[in-house]
């Protein structure tokens, strides 16, 4: 069937078969199928949604469009993904504590997806780091650190990589069933044992509210079932910037600071204790998910994660003593602002979105898919909502390439940041799907 035809019949709403999505998805491999047809097909998903043996089948082609590793006896291989947020570098820091704990690391990341930043990015910073080496590699790296960030290779799910980065322009992200297949393909490709999503709920994250963070969350645990991978999700929240960052160089030196004890912002530091725990029970290195957070603990207390981060960035190519200057090899903006509150009060909310797509405008994002992301700007020394503040308090600093587009980001955290009398403070983890 022509590419079209296929296209025409999920956009007048029919069911797609297996065999429908399985030539599409051949030919968004092969390249016969092009970007505008891609963008279409999304598009007409994300309109008329999918019925649960749709999404399977997606999955299912997505994952064998490439390589699908096998580990064999060696594990627990284990691995997290995000929905994505802002300000989420929990990667950063989940995988070498996994690793420290004794689970296997080969963690597949993406980069930015529309206003929310991508873990791929975010190691990209780090001058010399080999973020999509191939296979063999990866597995070498695995088995003698622990763990491994990188992108998709061109082996490992090839058709998400082009349907992955028409998403992001095309304002086709936020999809159930294109978010399943992307993630899912990814993962079972890379051959895993065990599986934690972190589904983000709020203002900055792709799904708002409760009921589609967790219609979200039992789908991809539901698919990933029958698919064989042993899933768990835990809802956590999005409702402000996750940690003190965005950006991509200086969510990195907020990850380096974590990980040596620097600094561990209170919100970050237990969602991520959260999903390192939820791995290892799904790992069978920990038996309850209270005993494997508290392994976490151990882990960043004693080194051995900072050791194991070191390691990964040198066994990739990077600097071999980037854990102790980091910013000695990390890009930085020309000019830094302080944004500063204008009343005092308690600071009330964040529209973490509008924050994400300040970090898009400021060129630590994409607006289209060949655009080149300048890793030293961004945004850092965020406060948590519920923070007092006086008149005149830096509540942000913004890192810019001129002193215009500093002022246009500060109007739009003006916008973005509320300040009030008082504050609702939210849980950070909503709810857990096992």
């Amino acid at each position: 069937m022509l590419p079209q035809e296929i296209i025409r019949k999920k956009r007048d709403g029919f069911t797609l078969t297996e065999a429908d999505i399985a030539e599409f998805i051949q030919g968004v491999t092969a390249g016969s199928v092009t970007e505008a047809q891609i963008s279409a097909f999304t598009m007409a998903v994300f309109f008329r949604g999918m019925e649960f043996p749709e999404r399977v089948a997606l999955t299912r082609a997505m994952t064998h469009s490439g390589t699908v590793l096998d580990w064999g006896d060696f594990g627990p291989v284990l691995d997290k993904h995000s929905t994505g947020g802002v300000g989420d570098k929990v990667s950063l820091m989940l995988a070498p504590m996994v690793a420290a704990c004794g689970g296997y690391v080969p963690m597949i990341s993406g980069r930015g997806l529309g206003h929310t930043g991508g873990t791929l990015d975010k190691m990209g910073a780090i001058p010399g780091y080999n973020a999509t080496p191939g296979l063999d590699t990866l597995r070498d790296v695995v088995k003698q650190v622990g763990c491994a960030i990188i992108g998709q290779t061109k082996d490992l799910a090839p058709a998400d990589q082009r349907i992955y980065a028409v998403r992001d322009v095309t304002a086709t992200v936020e999809s159930i069933p294109l978010i399943c297949a992307s993630i899912l393909s990814k993962k079972i490709a890379a051959g895993l044992q065990g599986l934690v999503m972190d589904v983000k709920l709020g203002t900055g994250a792709f799904m708002e509210n409760l009921k589609d963070a967790t219609d979200l969350a039992e789908t991809i645990v539901k698919i990933a079932k029958g698919a064989g991978l042993p899933t768990a999700a835990i809802l956590t929240d999005m409702n402000e910037v996750l940690g003190l960052t965005a950006g991509n160089a200086i969510e990195v030196i907020e990850s380096v600071d974590y990980l040596t004890g620097k600094h561990r912002e209170h919100r970050l530091h237990e969602i991520t204790k959260a999903l390192v725990g939820q791995m290892l029970v799904l790992g069978g290195l920990a038996k309850t998910a209270e005993e494997g957070a508290a392994k976490a603990q151990d882990s960043l207390d004693s080194g051995k994660a900072a050791a194991k981060f070191e390691e990964m960035v040198a066994a990739l190519g990077g600097p071999s003593d980037f854990l102790k200057n980091p910013e000695r090899y990390l890009a930085k903006a020309p000019v830094t602002v302080a944004f500063k509150a204008d009343r005092s009060g308690v600071i009330a909310a964040e529209k973490a979105r509008a924050i994400g797509l300040i970090v898009v405008d400021l060129g630590g994002g994409r607006r289209k898919t060949t655009d080149i992301v300048d890793m030293g700007v961004g945004l850092s020394g965020f406060l948590p909502i519920g923070t007092k503040v006086q008149a005149g308090d830096t509540l942000a600093l913004i890192h810019a390439n001129s002193e215009a587009e500093a002022a246009k980001a500060a109007a739009g955290l003006a916008e973005a940041i509320t300040i009030a009398d008082t504050a609702e403070l939210r849980p950070l983890v909503h709810a857990r799907v096992l």
